[in-house]
């Protein structure tokens, strides 16, 4: 069984920045596409921001420019750097994590971050 983690989140000023973690843990055996997601309070979950084993990356357009995410292999571990963050940023972020471990292939989600972003 695969845990995924996340850490980071937290109340900032608009224009400032925040750092985002995520680690997988248990019986991983390879780790294909990870990726950040938020939703705001009565808004739907939406993609923020993905990266595949062979690192293409991909951000929502609402983030290009101010997010910027990355992984550590060795670590199981995923990224998010929040710069520039403004109010409509604030939202619960989720990491998600796709692979195969020992026995099957995961989809797995962590419990989610809070960040709020204050004007």
């Amino acid at each position: 069984q695969v845990q995924v983690v996340e850490s980071g989140g937290g109340l900032v000023q608009a224009g400032g920045s925040l750092r985002l973690s995520c680690a997988a843990s248990g019986s991983v055996y390879i780790i294909n596409d990870m990726g950040w997601y938020r939703q705001a309070p009565g808004e739907q979950r939406e993609v923020v921001a993905t990266v595949t084993r062979d690192n293409s990356t991909n951000y929502a357009d609402s983030v290009k420019g101010r997010f910027t995410i990355s992984k550590d292999n060795a670590k199981n571990t995923v990224y998010l750097q929040l710069d520039s963050l403004k109010p409509e940023d604030t939202a619960v972020y989720y990491c998600n994590i796709k692979g195969i471990s020992v026995f099957r292939r995961f989809d797995s989600w962590g419990q989610g971050t809070q960040v709020i972003v204050s004007s």
